[in-house]
């Protein structure tokens, strides 16, 4: 388990008492930070007018297949597939680059309208943010423009070579920052993704359960429907982790 790791271990450093520990709050972007939802929905509604939320719902049990697939694939690659896959489940036709339609409009999705206060109400706390993502590195940089907050490290599905919810995300952050149970928690909305992973690997956790999904709970330390407090509940459960 990462927080086992003996390199890891390591806590604040003596400075006559005062706590200097470097604390990293780690989130998933897209549905946690970024509206998913709306993007795909309203990318698939371009293509066929009056469809995007029925056809929203084909494609978020395509995605996950697709990635898992071929680990390696790029993101751009996996929105285009599932597209694909996505109109021909529901037999519907497309123009030979309209799969490209969620690649090109993906900079543009929406942030949540809680994102950037919870983002900076946790940087003035002193916590260092970072992305644990699943996409690749040119999409995730377009995206940190909309976040208007700084953002401290990034970690892609390009750079570790495969998509949550494997542990390749956790396992290069937490080698590269030195991150353990005692500094790190991490915050996102999909349990599948990455309250399960997070869970298993012994990192601390807040479920954003923005659609009230109905996923076991416990898997988290803590559950919010948004991200609305966010910032006091990342300290109460990085004190209870510590």
């Amino acid at each position: 388990m990462i927080v086992e790791s003996a390199k890891m271990g390591a806590g604040p450093t003596d400075t006559g008492g005062q706590d200097t520990m470097i604390r990293w709050a780690t989130f998933d972007c897209f549905g946690t930070l970024v509206d998913w939802r709306h993007g795909i929905a309203t990318g698939l509604e371009l293509l066929f007018p009056g469809r995007g939320a029925q056809l929203l719902e084909v494609y978020h049990g395509i995605e996950p297949q697709v990635q898992a697939e071929v680990p390696v694939r790029r993101y751009r690659e996996v929105l285009a597939e599932s597209v694909r896959r996505t109109a021909a489940e529901a037999g519907l036709e497309l123009v030979a680059d309209d799969a490209s339609v969620l690649g090109t409009g993906l900079p543009y999705w929406p942030v949540f309208p809680d994102t950037r206060p919870a983002l900076a109400a946790l940087r003035e706390a002193g916590w260092r943010l970072a992305l644990l993502t699943n996409c690749d590195r040119d999409l995730i940089g377009e995206t940190q423009r909309r976040l208007a907050v700084p953002i401290d490290a990034v970690v892609t599905a390009e750079d570790v070579g495969e998509y949550k919810p494997g542990h390749g995300h956790f396992r290069r952050f937490a080698a590269s920052f030195d991150a353990t149970a005692g500094n790190w928690v991490h915050v996102a909305q999909s349990h599948f993704h990455d309250m399960v992973p997070a869970q298993a690997l012994g990192i601390p956790r807040v479920w954003v359960n923005r659609h009230a999904g109905p996923q076991d709970p416990a898997v988290a330390d803590a559950v919010l429907p948004d991200l609305n407090g966010l910032a006091e509940t990342v300290e109460r459960v990085h004190a209870a982790a510590r």
